[in-house]
């Protein structure tokens, strides 16, 4: 709708508010409302800081019959979609397992279980979102993979099983971390106060959202990793000294290419953009040369080869990942600033 502009003395100019938006905000002559200008130079009027932004509550119903899994994943779009509160009924009473299943998955989205009986249980969120940073949140989530990526190297050069169990039990932290931060941008690509908090518009919501899903990604090659480590220790099979040797240098020049892509994404530098695109291209040369000299000879033992061939696998994505990343940055330099 449209509001001409009006003038009020000599200085002064005014435009009306709908009649119908006072209405539904219950607001009366007298009251307060709130101005925020936006990044793109628009101006959004919200209710008093009171009335701002309620927190939204949902029940869901859930049948005896449900799955664990499907249960946790109700759970997860309702939270992904700004719920603080849910509540889950059970048409009956629910079992073990799906107690369970709602516990483990409260706790890897910062929620917590307010209340419980047997026919219901009342979760609620922890965090208050107008008061997170987005970009230390980020920047948490991919020291975290960081990490996972440089100790599954070490544990491959050095056979060592108990770092690789490490590794792979940090997955479920950058999960932590993903989940929290794609709520955030969910919310601020639909709540205009909050993407102003955030300091974000409706393409970098886009932007970071790829940004959280490839640091995601990279730890989980990270945590596969690991886990071959430790498939090949149960097997007591040992990968050959040269071809470890050769994959430990391909992993760590993946890894820097990836921290920089992920510093590039924020300080938007094009030609870093572009040196990481051509890192990716060396590494998968070099990925050419590990798979000549690992199937030089016959290799008998279909363990050793499914895991050589994953963990290559593994280090040549974490490349693609950083080169994935390193595309957004250059969009991102290049965006229109109105």
């Amino acid at each position: 709708m449209n509001r001409k502009i009006m003038s009020l003395g000599r200085s002064s100019l005014v435009v009306s508010l709908p009649k119908h938006w006072i209405e539904l905000n219950e607001l009366k002559k007298g009251d307060i409302v709130s101005l925020a200008i936006q990044r793109d130079r628009s101006l959004v009027v919200s209710p008093g800081a009171e009335k701002k932004r309620e927190p939204k509550e949902i029940t869901l119903h859930i049948e005896s019959s449900e799955t664990e899994a499907l249960i946790a994943r109700k759970v997860v779009g309702c939270y992904l979609n700004g719920y603080s509160s849910i509540k889950l009924m059970s048409n009956n009473i629910f079992s073990v397992p799906q107690r369970k299943a709602i516990r483990n998955i409260t706790s890897m989205l910062y929620m917590r279980v307010m209340a419980s009986d047997a026919k219901t249980v009342y979760i609620q969120t922890l965090i208050d979102e107008s008061r997170a940073s987005l970009e230390l949140a980020i920047n948490r989530m991919h020291m975290i993979s960081r990490s996972m990526c440089v100790d599954s190297l070490n544990s491959l050069k050095n056979q060592d099983v108990m770092l690789a169990k490490a590794v792979f039990s940090l997955d479920d932290d950058v999960d932590h971390f993903s989940f929290f931060i794609l709520r955030l941008l969910r919310n601020a690509a639909q709540d205009s106060v909050l993407a102003n908090e955030l300091g974000v518009d409706p393409l970098d919501c886009m932007d970071h959202q790829t940004l959280v899903h490839k640091i995601e990604h990279t730890a989980d090659y990270a945590a596969d990793i690991a886990k071959h480590i430790i498939m090949l220790n149960d097997t007591q099979l040992k990968i050959p000294e040269h071809l470890l040797s050769l994959m430990f240098e391909a992993g760590n020049e993946a890894i820097e290419l990836y921290d920089k892509a992920v510093k590039t994404f924020f300080s938007k530098d094009v030609a870093s953009s572009v040196e990481v695109l051509e890192g990716q291209h060396k590494i998968e040369k070099r990925d050419q040369e590990i798979a000549a000299k690992a199937f030089m000879r016959k290799q008998e033992n279909a363990v050793m080869i499914c895991a050589i061939c994953s963990i290559r696998d593994d280090i040549k994505k974490i490349a693609e990942c950083s080169a994935d990343i390193a595309e957004i940055a250059t969009d991102r330099a290049y965006k229109t600033i109105t």
